[in-house]
Parts: structure tokens; C-alpha cells; sequence
């Protein structure tokens, strides 16, 4: 489990292609510090699997399932990311429940600078924007955030100087896709609010 606090800046130094997957090799310091070979460290908000350390790089396997459910096909040699390591037991939940599982990609539909932060507006899946509410939580490329205003079709989110400066959010341009995780309580809430009603077919039989 995240907890949507990017640690590091990484950078994909390489990348190989195997047919049905990919193996990028990342340049993170920071977050392969005790790093071994199974463990996860989530990139631009996608859980990965550690394949093999060194020199303060990490490689790991993307299948095409995940290439072409998220932003990480669009991925090339030298590209930056957004690392973080799981949160220990016990650690601090400093931004909210992140699993690393994308729920979908939106892409950066435009950016509105002021003094002190910035208004980003996000495109928003037509499948997802149910779970998207205002002041809820939302993942954007693995960046835990305060949803400000939930549209019919996009999102917004306010972006201090700290993420500006330490996270992709920063470089993103409009027409550049994201990746979006959104609050894994309302997905449960849905499917539990659901439980035990019969299918809609046998709902609306006889009428």
C-alpha cells in the first residue's frame, strides 16, 4: 500500500522491449536505498515489481496489460517519474489509501497559474467520474490530492510549490496523459450499497 507522497524525481534510463511487456530500467537513488529483488515501489502511481538493483537504479517488467492501461507505454528514455516506496506498519498516512492499481488515464486539459499555486484541470473517464467528489481524494500519476471541483467530464486540483517542484505535475502539458487511481472506499461503498440486489434483468422483468 502508498500512501501518494512521492519520495523522488526518477528518471527511466532505459528501456527494453519484450514482445507482450517492456522492462525499464529507473534511476531513483532515494527509493532503491534497501531495495531487493520483489520488492514494490509504485512509478507515476503504478505498483511495480523490483527485478534487480544497482548503482541506484531499480529495473522492472510492465506487461502489456498495464502498457496500455496507463501512461507508462507513452513512457521513453528519459522520462521523468514519480517514485514512492510502499509505507511501512506503522508509518505515517500522510496523503490517503493508494494501492497502485490505475483505475484509468485522463490527460492534462489545461493549467492556471497564480502566486502561490496552481489550478490544474484533469479529464476524467466517463467510468470513473462517479467515484470523483469534491474535497474527496484522487490519485493523479501517483500524487495523492484534494479533488477542488468535480465536473461532468474533468476534475481540478490545486498545486502547491512543493509538488510543482518535486513531482511530474510540475512539467505536465496540456494533451499529456495521467494516470488516475480513484478512492478505493468509494469503489467498496458502491459494491457493498449493490450487495444483495438482484440483477437488473430480473428488476425490470414483467414490466
Amino acid at each position: 500500500m502508498f500512501t501518494g507522497i512521492v519520495e523522488e524525481l526518477g528518471e527511466i534510463t532505459a528501456v527494453e522491449d519484450l514482445g507482450d511487456a517492456s522492462r525499464f530500467r529507473l534511476r531513483g537513488p532515494v527509493v532503491t536505498e534497501g531495495a531487493k529483488h520483489g520488492d514494490s515501489i509504485a512509478v507515476n502511481g503504478v505498483c511495480l515489481t523490483v527485478v534487480e538493483t544497482g548503482d541506484g537504479e531499480f529495473t522492472a517488467d510492465v506487461m502489456a496489460e498495464t502498457l496500455n492501461r496507463s501512461s507508462l507505454g507513452a513512457l521513453a528514455v528519459g522520462s521523468r517519474v514519480n517514485l514512492e516506496r510502499p509505507m511501512a506498519v506503522g508509518g505515517r498516512l500522510g496523503g490517503h489509501i493508494v494501492q497502485g492499481h490505475v483505475d484509468g488515464t485522463g490527460r492534462i486539459v489545461s493549467r492556471k497559474p497564480s502566486e502561490h499555486w496552481e489550478i490544474v484541470t484533469v479529464s476524467v473517464p466517463a467510468d470513473l467520474t462517479r467515484y470523483v467528489v469534491e474535497k474527496g481524494s484522487i490519485t493523479i500519476d501517483g500524487v495523492s490530492l484534494t479533488v477542488v471541483d468535480a465536473g461532468p467530464d474533468h476534475l481540478t486540483v490545486s498545486l502547491i510549490p512543493t509538488t510543482l517542484a518535486l513531482t511530474t505535475l510540475g512539467r505536465k502539458q496540456p494533451g499529456d496523459p495521467v494516470n488516475l487511481e480513484v478512492d478505493v472506499l468509494a469503489k467498496y461503498v458502491e459494491r457493498l450499497l449493490g450487495a444483495g440486489q438482484p440483477p437488473t434483468a430480473a428488476r425490470t422483468e414483467g414490466k
